[in-house]
This record gives structure tokens, C-alpha cells and sequence, in this order.
């Protein structure tokens, strides 16, 4: 991080709050320097910080701060590589799911010929309806990061216009076959912070952007499969979770009861999962397979050297 770097994002985020509060980019700059420089946090989670300071200064919410004076670029979402990036889009919606909070209008999958990305839309933010298949030019759309995973939030401020053309959706899956060899920490039964516009997962009952709160259970795998010559990292949704252990979350709750232990749900899935060979398929987001289609296969004929390294992480 140049410093140039760090005097562009407090630029950004002078430019955001410029209407709303008294604060200068000398100020922003010297709170995201002493969180990077002495606390040693990542840039986009001090900027993430700084920004919930002043959205609370400001008393707004963060889905009506727009996206600054300036006109924003027109980009494609494969090239979202960064988070609170207000940005204009031109996409096809891909998939629409069922969302899992009374806050959340529509969520689901758009994208164009660079990829695809997760979208939000939030009930209050009044916006018409998008419709699976159809294209549409959304103006002033934010981005946002967790785990590497990068999705755009449509809030009060999008302009939603519909385009009459066919947007060819650039294929960004993967496919991966390998030996399952670590379930990483993370695993297991976790609880992720209860605010309406965030999933991350609390860390000792505190969410990083949020601070403490009671969270929700959720299940999830992050693992580690090598195919002999990578070793990549997939997450496993609850879904997903569900579907390769045959365990499912309310059990999983009952397990941790029982033993007053999360840990032990994480242990059952490392000793029923750790050497198996699968092959994964998904989107990739940062560093991660995303894994939609999983299938069990069968051992290869070097299975115990796999098995051995397995064992050793």
C-alpha cells in the first residue's frame, strides 16, 4: 500500500461524505494511516471502519450515501476487485434466490462478458423489481468484499433502466477434482452477524464492522482440495455443507449443545471428509471456488500417499 494509495481511498471517502459532514481529507487520511500504519488493518476493512464512523457522525444509512459528485465508471463486474467502489453496470440477471431476510427485496446473480457477481437489493430502497433474464443498465451500484467474495449492493440512490439487448454472461466456473486434504478454521458451526447488510462471521462474539452481537448460526466448509499439482480453496454453503456430511444445521446445533462445544461439529467433518476425493464445481470469487455441484468419486490408485498428506495438515 503506496501512499498515493492510501491519499486516493481518503480522497474517495471525502468525496462520499463531502455533502453530508464537515470533515476534510487531511482528517479521513490521518484515520485510515494510523489504522493501516500502527493497528496494522487492512486497508479495505480501515476504510470500512472509517466509513461506519462517519455514516454514524452523518446518522444515514449506508445504502443512501451516494456514490460522490463525480460520475462513476462503467465497468465490467469481473473487474469489481475492490469494495465500497460506487460503479455503473450493464448486465443480464442470471438467477434469482429466495432472499433469507425480510430486509432483502431480491437478491441473486447478474452478470456480463466478463463474469458474473452476487447483487442485493434492499426492500426499503423502494426500486422496481428486476425480472431473471432480462437486461438492465444499473446506475450507482456499490460493491462490496467478504472472503474474497465481491457482490454489488443496489440501494435508494440506483437508477435501474431496462435495456433492450442480449448480454452475453461470460462463463466464470470452475471445475476441480481432488483429495479433500484440510478443513480450514472458520469450519463448522459458526455465527455470523445478525445486521441486515452484513454475513460476515463474528470472531469471539464480535463482528469486525458491527462490534458484539448475538449472530446466527450458519454451517460452512472451508477446505482445501488438491488435485496433485494445486491445492484450491473451496467454501462449502450450508447448503452445500448439508448436502456432502448429511449433516444439517439444526443437528449440528444439537451437536454443540450436547458436548458445549462448536469445535466438535467441525471435528465430525474433518474425520468423515479428510481424503475423500470430489469434484467441485463453481464460480470462482478471489481466491475461492464457490462449490455449487459436488460429487463423491472414487479413490485413485495413489490414494494413500494423498491419504498421508491428509493426515499431516
Amino acid at each position: 500500500m503506496t501512499e498515493s494509495d492510501l491519499r486516493q481511498h481518503a480522497e474517495d471517502v471525502h468525496e462520499q461524505f463531502d455533502d453530508h459532514i464537515d470533515v476534510t481529507v487531511e482528517e479521513i487520511h490521518e484515520r485510515l494511516q494510523t489504522l493501516v500504519d500502527e493497528y496494522r488493518v487492512p486497508v479495505d476493512e480501515a476504510r470500512r471502519s472509517v466509513t461506519s464512523t462517519y455514516l454514524d457522525e452523518a446518522d444515514i444509512d449506508r445504502e443512501d450515501l451516494g456514490g460522490g459528485g463525480g460520475s462513476n465508471d462503467h465497468v465490467g463486474v469481473g473487474e469489481i476487485d475492490e469494495p465500497e467502489r460506487w460503479v455503473d453496470v450493464t448486465v443480464t440477471v442470471v438467477e434469482l434466490w429466495d432472499p433469507r431476510s425480510d430486509s432483502v427485496g431480491q437478491v441473486g446473480l447478474i452478470g456480463d462478458e466478463t463474469g458474473t457477481i452476487k447483487f442485493t437489493k434492499w426492500a426499503k430502497s423502494d426500486l422496481a423489481e428486476l425480472s431473471e433474464g432480462e437486461s438492465y443498465h444499473l446506475q450507482n451500484v456499490v460493491s462490496d468484499e467478504y472472503e474474497g467474495q465481491y457482490s454489488v449492493k443496489l440501494n435508494s440512490t440506483t437508477i435501474i433502466e431496462t435495456v433492450d439487448e442480449d448480454i452475453e454472461v461470460g462463463d466464470d466456473s470452475t471445475t476441480v477434482e481432488g483429495a479433500l486434504v484440510d478443513i480450514q478454521s472458520g469450519s463448522g458451526l459458526i455465527k455470523r452477524c445478525p445486521e441486515e447488510d452484513c454475513t460476515r462471521v463474528l470472531q469471539n462474539g464480535r463482528c469486525s464492522e458491527h462490534g458484539e452481537g448475538e449472530g446466527e448460526f450458519d454451517l460452512r466448509i472451508k477446505a482445501v482440495v488438491d488435485d496433485g499439482e494445486t491445492a484450491h480453496e473451496v467454501i462449502f454453503d450450508q447448503e452445500a455443507t448439508e448436502a456432502v456430511t448429511g449433516l444439517t444445521l439444526g443437528e449440528a446445533k444439537e451437536m454443540a449443545m450436547d458436548a458445549l462445544d462448536t469445535e466438535v461439529v467441525a471435528d465430525e467433518i474433518r474425520g468423515d471428509l479428510l481424503g475423500q476425493y470430489y469434484r467441485v464445481e463453481g464460480p470462482t470469487f478471489g481466491r475461492y471456488v464457490l462449490a455449487d455441484d459436488v460429487e463423491l468419486l472414487d479413490e485413485p490408485a495413489d490414494a494413500e500417499s494423498v491419504l498421508i498428506k491428509a493426515r499431516s495438515m
